[in-house]
């Protein structure tokens, strides 16, 4: 059983599976950042500075007025918390956006790569073995 960890573990494949969820996570906070620092501020002063994350509805419960999520979390209240379902709704599609964009571009390099190589041409294939030989058949024979 050990013997087969160790030769599930060196196959490649489980290798790349691995580098992507690291590059994965680190990439998942950049997009967290650019989300949440530049592009959530971004909507807020477009839409009038409204933050859909603290918009909830009190399904039972008291809960005082002006009260933010967390809190009337806290009070034991049945919330309806449907502005962190938009903000969640609209981070998902933002980071579908950017890995979109980051597969295209991963694509277009490599298509680009492989349009270079098919361009260059291949070196010229020079005479087979047996045609070499009979090449000098012929001459000895032209000589005799």
């Amino acid at each position: 059983m050990l013997n087969e960890f160790k030769t599930f573990i060196a196959k490649g494949n489980v290798m790349d599976m691995a580098v992507g969820i690291i590059v994965g996570a680190a990439f998942t906070a950049i997009v967290s950042s650019l989300v949440g620092d530049l592009i959530n501020p971004i909507i807020g002063l477009i839409i009038g500075g409204i933050d859909f994350s603290s918009m909830y509805l009190v399904l039972s419960g008291d809960v005082p007025a002006g009260v933010g999520l967390e809190a009337a979390r806290e009070s034991g209240a049945a919330i309806f918390a449907y502005g962190a379902f938009i903000m969640a709704v609209i981070n998902f599609l933002i980071i579908a956006f950017v890995v979109f964009m980051l597969v295209k571009m991963v694509n277009r390099v490599k298509d680009a790569a492989i349009k270079k190589e098919q361009a260059v041409p291949a070196a010229p294939a020079g005479p087979t073995q047996e045609q070499l030989l009979a090449d000098i058949r012929d001459l000895l024979k032209a000589r005799a």
